[in-house]
């Protein structure tokens, strides 16, 4: 329930306009140094992507934008491959005007790639100097020269068809986990079959065995840190201004004001969300009423 009320509330958030995709992505070379110091790094790229965002519509458009970032941690094997997923509005406030982008692509792909490959960098060498980073390797400097030499990849596709194709990213993306039951086709003989997409082979889908032990151990790879937050809002989507910034968006748009929120139990946002009514029995379908509440044993 708690991501169907997610997506519900982001869903009376989305206003008339495009809505663009953005993949921030990093080298391989990075991931020992993120499993090593996974709240540092994951924030890093948290500051780093939706600053890049930030700088590129401010100097490109003129305008502060609005978007959503989902951090995911897995590639289709179960390996580490840290990338963030951005949702991106196509146009933003400026000077009390909401200025739509032009563009088929929000912003090219080369300026956005290297804008965030310098950002990310910068702050991943204050984070090693403050000694907030646990690094064993070569040495640091160099490290970091080999990082900026190469082509980062961040991918800037077309925009959705629509916003109700936001809502079903959002429905299917945002709080999944490393993979889900439906991949997974076999578990015998303390080993896991699941199917994966082979991106360097055309897409093809294939079956992966692994020893159940590695199988835990590659899934465990993307517990997060305690408490860290993985869903973050930026911009006009901000959490500190998100209200008023949405009224000025819906105003400038000609939206109408979006209904108010009525109190309801649990049951009955479960009931309007997925049509599922648990108040009736699901043999005989009459209603159930609660006798008495078990505490368990004393």
């Amino acid at each position: 329930m708690r991501k169907e009320k997610w997506v519900e509330a982001r869903g009376k958030e989305l206003l008339p306009i495009e809505y663009f995709h953005v993949v921030f992505t990093l080298p391989d070379e990075l991931n020992p140094l993120a499993l090593r110091n996974r709240e540092v790094f994951y924030n890093i790229l948290f500051k780093a992507a939706p600053e890049t965002l930030t700088e590129l519509a401010s100097k490109r458009l003129g305008v502060k934008a609005g978007f959503i970032a989902v951090l995911h941690t897995w590639g289709q094997n179960l390996m580490d491959h840290p990338h963030l997923h951005c949702i991106v509005s196509g146009g933003g406030l400026r000077e009390g005007k909401w200025i739509s982008s032009k563009r088929r692509f929000l912003f090219p792909v080369k300026v956005l790639s290297r804008l965030f490959r310098g950002k990310f960098l910068a702050f991943l060498k204050k984070a090693y100097e403050r000694k907030d980073l646990s690094y064993a390797g070569e040495e640091f400097t160099g490290f970091l020269r080999r990082l900026y030499v190469k082509e980062w990849v961040v991918y800037a596709k077309p925009p959705f068809n629509g916003p109700e194709n936001v809502l079903g990213y959002l429905g299917r993306y945002t709080h999944r986990v490393a993979i889900t039951n439906h991949r997974i086709i076999g578990v015998e003989n303390g080993k896991v079959s699941f199917l994966w997409k082979d991106y360097a082979d055309g897409n093809k889908q294939k079956v992966m065995t692994l020893d159940a032990s590695e199988f835990i151990r590659r899934f465990l790879l993307h517990v997060l840190p305690d408490g860290f937050v993985k869903i973050r809002h930026f911009g006009f989507l901000s959490n500190r201004r998100r209200k008023e910034c949405l009224e000025a968006c819906r105003m400038l748009l000609g939206m109408k004001k979006p209904e108010p929120v009525l109190a309801e139990t649990w049951q009955e946002s479960l009931l309007r969300i997925t049509g599922i009514d648990v108040t009736r029995c699901p043999l005989c379908e009459g209603r159930m009423r609660r006798k008495e509440l078990y505490r368990g044993p004393p």
